[in-house]
């Protein structure tokens, strides 16, 4: 846990700016508008997802404390 702290402490704007050239790089300026797509549609999904899972429990925990 420290070890992360101490890594996340560490980057700065240069850092960042690697990382974006090197996506750039290896991707190209065309595909990335379709991975942050792709990348925001996992997202949705996983939400609702996990939204449906939540009402489930609700409804099975009120059908249990009614009986």
């Amino acid at each position: 846990m420290i070890a992360l702290s101490i890594f996340l402490g560490m980057i700065g704007p240069w850092q960042i700016a690697i990382v974006v050239a090197l996506v750039l790089l290896m991707f190209g300026g065309k595909k990335i508008p379709e991975l942050m797509k792709g990348l925001g549609t996992g997202i949705k999904e996983f939400k609702d997802a996990t939204k449906t899972e939540d009402e489930e429990a609700e409804v099975k925990e009120n059908t249990e404390s009614k009986k």
